[in-house]
């Protein structure tokens, strides 16, 4: 399965060669092996034996074959397989080592007549593939993997391929039969020639490493014919390097698995052994040659003593950032996995092994001590940490204040004398740091803290522990009043007791702990037939011997990987295979195998959800072991006082009451303990090996559903390739037995993560970057694009006080409480039930799928119409299927929780925009989502609550948005008959609800309005019902804002008005002005376009202008609408879509000039930031510092057990990609300010007493407090805009990017003059007065 695919070409080619009978494939192959199983790809030459090399009868190496059958038998390759294939790292060039002998001896003219062929063809794509198998993993880089990972399809011809690298192939080949000879020669082979190969010499430097010479001597010097002197062997050296160390294991065993993690450099394995402990036999020395052995008649050197010492394996150096960020981040998560696993004499091993790499110790800072000396303090081995604390300052390296409180936790624990902790505290007051800092800056687990408090108290018995510091107040001038103590209230009540909070805590951690949830699904039960039970009865017994199957090869994974004989990329992962108990792992690999579609998965995304989920239950073990959970229960059960009805009121913020909590408690660990996120590599690695442990352990028998079949077991799962576009892509697909056995079952439950689900309890506050949402879930506060750190290390160094109005605002967000829509939920799941609705949005099920054509006889009588059918229907199908899931989630979730109340956790992305955490269920969802939620808190309507919702319901409906909202106010009571029928007989009335353009939402608003006018008071009537107030084009408002722009303003309701103003219809009726002009001087296209411009055709490209939209982009806009109008003539539609565009743009330009000034000052300073090589970064009015995680990506190759996979990397490391920082930044930017806008309306609705949420640039409130949250919201508007927004991003980026030192004599760079004149020419600003905006009624409407 591992084998992978090549041009038509290729398989040809491979047909023809193994008709002749030179290539081995294995057993159920079922076609030519064109491409190497990559778990013996990184085989070296001299590890793959005598067939490790395509040979002629009449060469050399094939003599030796023939006269030395028993050299070089299969080894175990560096991904500690047994080596069946000693070949199986070559392409279908090379023979099976199964076969080798035979064929040797039997039919040597068969491998003769192969060879000539491809001679006579000229170098192939064997050869091709040869030097790229031979070259290894050297090519990895960077740790970033996108969660979509393709490997690139070749199209060349093998002529145009021969063409491209013939020369280079035929000296690669060259030196790869000099390496075999050599290697030979040194295995005490008497007799060996090498033909002569008259080819040019070639500069193989790209894939030379840095080797270190022996003792030179003089060797005669062979030359190439016709250019001078040839160069040196590549594979020579590799040889020379991999039997030298060949020789040291033999006497050398590893101790452990930190030896093989220690070797292992990302993409390659790399040692470096000691020159003291390096013992060689004279019998058995080890051989070298000179650097320039280009003779294949040079005599063998031996090295012995000194000279045998001072041979080094060599070491190569990482050529970027990228390389070195990596393998300190693999270094750190290593020694962090020993850490928790208390392996203390394994992790110092490893750490040593690390310093005495030059490659390694570049990268190793004081925390890769601080993380081992962490272990034996726990141990109490004083000794050992002295030991550490030397090698460290002989590194050159100065011991941090993690260091001296690791060093007294350890004297602390073991109760050192008093003379040993008075020798550290003086090492730590000469190193210039306090007491007092261990307290104030260390974080500690367990009972860490009060091991340093003894120690220190074991010389100064009267120390006390510094007090709490005094909590810093945010200096912003848009939060004056709302931090200010004088204004503060007390925070608003839930309507819970404490013991019914603690209660629900503990519902929640429980959920937690068992990391997933199984709920009913909500898809209508069918009635139980007798094939339905006999398929759950086996579906039963085979998950039992599955978990059996899967827990027995993962042991004898672990067991294989303790001392492998030869070392192995896999062996590395040994400890990250301990983290958890063993029926953790079987746990999640049958997760996955349940959770797989029939069409499978990409194996990338499998793999890398398996080292997710690793990983995620590692964190949550590190979180138990430390003893944060019992300091967060400790902490939660008096936080609930914040909260519960009936408790003391409190005036805090919920941040401010839990820091004050945990000040209090004073001892225990710290609860913002910080790990090392695994990096990429290290998660696909994980991943992947566990992979091919569930493929290869998960069997079912074939005849299972069939018994005339034979009893034999079959693999559930397969590895295959499917194509995208021109791209191959590897895919894990079930069997179809297993896939009908799972229909068969009809099972009704589905499984979630715990992450995935709402929260039964207020989540726990943000209180820094690294702590708050869930209980035991790790959550970021910022959500990061692939594999950017970069904005972690952002928020970490930015100043926590800067952060406060964020986390105070994410805290607001997400302890707002909801509950179901019973009533709606019940409609929606029973049209759900039956067969959906696409017009509503119920997706309907695959038996409502259009069936293909019936095929017209044989495939290849099909025509092209009809294969186009087909694969539309499949389109079709596969569409419908995903829809119907996503459905399905939502529903089961909502079903599940129907009873409840929960919460919403909330985060952000890099902009400060907020989400909730839960992906599937929440009020960001469409339509059929936000109609089941109401606000757990019920608040009276009030004497105008029941015109907001009629108002509100008109807005849902699209029917009136150019009216007044009196207008809209006397249409509904006009429809009120349709409205009370609707809520009625919602699905045998007339059913007005249904044409509206949110119809759920209009049907849960008429069901309210109901109740409320049928309410003997509607004023008094209870309502939970959210009322939306959305802005006016809200990212053209923000601009209008910031150029003070008049038009513009008005265009967006800035400016107080009697109607709302439509900037789309104004920009319609503005295009068709121009076009007007246009045909009255005969534009045939203007002509054409006559009575079909309209708002709906420019609406989207209005609204995306703001957001960056191109003029490319925009055409495919405006092309898709007039593809909607039947009437246009579709010939016209290129040239029509072209022209529009372009007026649209005119139009825009026209009406916001301002706009369009401020969008390209922001984007012509982006392109000369990033072309200096610089990412754009700023600080929004808030102090959220913001930075744009766009570089070039690479592709690079990974080396994993089933395929190898070219991925594209993409990291803060690298470049930025100027193209994308120069058009994201205007939008990036005015998201960065709406995201703004909307915390602060959060946080002074907060002072209000109001419940508030958003969905971004819509503002959700109660019907009563409607008019509360709009003056809100525009005073925070104004005062936003009140700030010199432009002013200040000029002033930070001008000392970012232009500052230099006042001492720099260097003159500034021409780019630098350039940015400065560009930064330092802030756009002008026009005569609007922002004051207005306080009586715009139609500003959020």
């Amino acid at each position: 399965m591992g084998w992978q695919g090549t041009s038509a070409a290729g398989t040809e080619r491979g047909e023809r060669c193994r008709a002749r009978g030179c290539c081995g494939s294995g057993p159920g192959d079922g076609g030519v092996r064109l491409w190497p199983d990559p778990r013996r790809s990184e085989l070296g030459p001299e590890r793959r034996g005598s067939a490790g090399l395509p040979c002629s009868p009449g060469s050399a190496t094939a003599r030796t074959l023939r006269r030395v059958p028993g050299s070089d038998p299969p080894r175990r390759g560096r991904h500690g397989r047994q080596g069946e294939r000693s070949a199986a790292a070559l392409h279908h060039g090379s023979c099976s080592s199964a076969r080798r002998d035979s064929r040797s001896r039997r039919a040597p003219r068969r491998g003769g007549a192969c060879a000539a062929a491809r001679g006579a063809r000229g170098p192939g794509m064997w050869l091709l593939r040869l030097r790229a198998v031979l070259r290894g993993p050297g090519g990895l880089r960077g740790p970033g993997i996108p969660w979509r990972i393709f490997r690139s399809y070749s199209s060349a011809s093998t002529k145009e391929k021969a063409n491209r690298n013939g020369p280079c192939e035929r000296t690669e080949l060259l030196e790869v039969l000099k390496a075999r000879a050599k290697q030979l020669q040194g295995s005490n082979v008497p007799e060996v020639t090498v033909s002569k190969v008259e080819l040019g010499a070639l500069d193989n430097d790209k894939y030379q490493e840095a080797v270190v010479p022996g003792p030179k001597e003089k060797q005669p010097i062979p030359r190439a014919r016709g250019d001078g002197l040839s160069q040196s062997s590549t594979w020579a050296k590799k040889l020379q390097k991999e039997m030298y160390s060949q020789h040291l294991k033999m006497k050398q065993e590893l101790g452990s698995a930190a030896s093989q993690l220690a070797l292992e450099g990302q993409g390659k394995v790399q040692s470096t052994p000691k020159a003291k402990t390096m013992k060689i036999p004279k019998t058995k020395a080890a051989t070298a040659w000179n650097q320039s052995s280009g003779s294949a008649h040079n005599k063998p050197r031996v090295v012995e003593g000194k000279e045998a010492a001072e041979l080094k394996r060599p070491q190569r150096m990482p050529k970027d950032r990228t390389n070195q960020q990596a393998l300190q981040q693999t270094i750190q998560c290593n020694l962090e996995c020993f850490l928790f696993l208390q392996h203390a004499e394994e992790a110092e091993r490893y750490l040593l092994l690390c310093h005495s790499s030059p490659v390694k110790r570049k990268v190793m800072d004081v925390g890769a001590f601080n993380v081992v000396m962490r272990i034996w303090a726990r141990k109490g081995s004083l000794s050992r940490l002295d030991r550490l604390f030397s090698i460290l300052e002989a590194a050159g390296l100065q011991p941090n204040l993690d260091s001296y409180a690791v060093a007294l936790q350890c004297m602390g624990r073991n109760q050192s004398p008093p003379k040993a902790i008075l020798r550290y505290l003086q090492k730590l007051n000469s190193s210039g740091f306090h007491v007092d800092e261990l307290f104030q800056k260390c974080l500690f687990e367990e009972d860490e803290k009060e091991m340093v408090l003894w120690a220190i108290r074991t010389v100064q018995p009267n120390y006390q522990l510094p007090p709490p510091p005094i909590p810093k107040i945010c200096k912003s001038s848009l939060l004056q009043d709302f931090y200010s103590r004088e204004t503060m209230g007390s925070y608003p009540k839930v309507d819970f007791s404490e013991k019914e909070l603690q209660e629900r805590f503990q519902q929640q951690l429980e959920m937690e702990l068992n990391n997933t949830v199984t709920i009913e699904s909500v898809e209508a039960a069918k009635p139980l037939t007798p094939q339905a039970i006999k398929a759950r009865e086996l579906l039963g017994t085979l998950r039992s011997q599955w978990h059996d199957a899967i827990l027995q090869a993962l042991q004898n994974s672990k067991r294989s990987m303790v001392r492998p004989k030869r070392l192995s990329k896999y062996s590395i992962l040994y400890p990250y295979l301990c983290l958890l108990p063993d029926e953790e792992y079987v746990d999640i690999m049958l997760q996955i195998l349940n959770d797989l579609s029939p069409q499978g998965e990409s194996l990338a995304v499998l793999a890398r959800e398996l080292g997710t989920k690793v990983y995620d239950r590692y964190i949550i073990q590190r979180k138990l072991r430390s003893g944060q959970l019992k300091k967060v229960q400790k902490i939660y059960e008096n936080y609930i006082q914040l909260l519960a009805k009936g408790s003391q009121p409190k005036h805090y913020l919920p941040r401010e009451y839990w820091e004050k909590l945990v000040a209090e408690a004073g001892f225990g660990p710290s609860l913002n303990l910080t790990t090392c996120s695994w990096p990429c590599v290290l998660l696909m690695r994980l991943g992947m090996h566990m992979l091919e442990l569930l493929v290869k352990a998960v069997k079912v028998p074939r005849n299972i559903l069939n018994r005339r079949l034979e009893s034999k077991p079959i693999p559930v799962l397969y590895h295959v390739y499917s194509f995208y576009s021109n791209w191959q892509v590897g895919l894990i697909r079930p069997h179809p037995i297993f896939s009908q056995l799972v229909s068969n079952a009809a099972e009704t439950t589905l499984t979630f993560n715990s992450s995935a689900m709402p929260m039964l309890c207020p989540p726990v506050p943000w209180t820094s970057p690294s702590f708050g949402a869930f209980v035991l879930n790790d959550t970021k506060l910022m959500r990061f694009m692939d594999e950017t750190t970069y904005h972690q290390l952002l928020l970490e160094q930015c100043p926590l006080v800067n952060l406060h109005p964020v986390l105070d605002a994410l805290n607001q967000l997400g302890n707002c409480a909801w509950k179901i829509n019973q009533p709606v939920l019940d409609i929606i799941i029973s049209i759900f039930n039956d067969k959906g609705d696409e017009k509503l949005d119920i997706p309907p099920p695959l038996s409502e799928a259009p069936k293909p054509p019936t095929p017209p006889g044989n495939s290849s009588t099909w025509s092209k119409t009809f294969k186009h059918e087909v694969f539309l229907c499949k389109k079709k199908a596969a569409e419908m299927h995903s829809l119907r899931m996503d459905a399905l989630y939502k529903l089961s979730i909502a079903n599940y929780v129907r009873d409840k109340v929960f919460w919403f956790p909330h985060n952000m992305d890099f902009r400060g925009r907020t989400y909730p955490c839960p992906p599937y269920f929440n009020h960001l969802g469409n339509d059929v989502t936000r109609a089941i939620l109401l606000f757990a808190e019920g608040r009276p309507l009030g004497p105008k609550g029941l015109d907001w919702l009629k108002i509100h319901l008109i807005n849902l409906t699209g029917l009136k948005k150019k009216n007044a909202l009196q207008e809209r106010l006397e249409y509904a009571n006009e429809i009120m008959e349709d409205i009370l029928d609707s809520a009625d007989r919602p699905l045998t009335g007339r059913k007005w609800w249904m044409d509206t353009d949110e119809p759920w939402q209009a049907l849960a608003c008429c069901m309210e309005i109901a109740k409320a006018s049928r309410s003997p008071d509607p004023a008094a009537y209870i309502s939970h019902f959210p009322v939306h107030q959305d802005g006016s084009c809200n990212g053209l408002q923000h601009y209008a804002a910031l150029g003070r722009d008049l038009s513009g303003a008005a265009s967006v309701n800035l400016v107080p008005c009697g109607l709302p103003q439509d900037v789309y219809s104004a920009v319609a009726q503005q295009v068709e002005e121009f076009r007007k002009k246009d045909a009255e001087r005969g534009l045939k296209i203007a002509q054409v376009l006559e009575g079909f411009i309209s708002r709906k055709v420019v609406k989207q490209t209005v609204m995306t202008v703001v957001y960056g939209v191109t003029r490319y982009g925009g055409r495919l806009q405006i092309e898709k609408r007039l593809k909607e109008i039947d009437e246009f003539p579709e010939e016209y539609l290129w040239e029509a879509s072209h022209y529009l565009v372009k007026q649209v743009f005119n139009s825009i330009k026209e009406m916001f000039s301002a706009t369009r000034d401020i969008q390209n000052w922001l984007t012509e300073s982006a392109k000369l930031i990033a072309q200096s090589g610089r990412t754009v970064e700023w600080v929004t009015p808030l102090g959220l510092p913001i930075i744009q995680p766009y570089y070039r990506s690479r592709s690079t190759v990974l080396n994993c057990g089933m395929q190898r996979l070219s991925v594209k990397t993409s990291n803060s490391t690298q470049k930025p990609d100027t193209v994308k920082q120069k058009n994201a930044f205007p939008p990036n930017f005015i998201h960065s300010l709406d995201s703004t806008h909307m915390m602060l309306t959060a946080l002074h609705c907060l002072r209000k007493g109001l419940t508030f949420v958003s969905v971004h640039d819509c503002y959700w409130t109660h019907a009563l407090t409607v008019d509360v949250m709009n003056q809100v919201c525009r005073q925070q508007f104004v005062a936003l805009h009140s700030e010199k927004i432009l002013q200040d991003l000029s002033e930070f980026m001008l000392e970012k990017y232009c500052s230099s030192s006042s001492s720099s004599t260097e003159p500034i760079a021409h780019w630098q003059k350039r940015l400065m004149e560009q930064l330092s020419n802030v756009p002008k600003t026009g005569e609007f007065n922002l004051k207005q905006v306080m009586d715009s009624t139609y500003f959020f409407s």
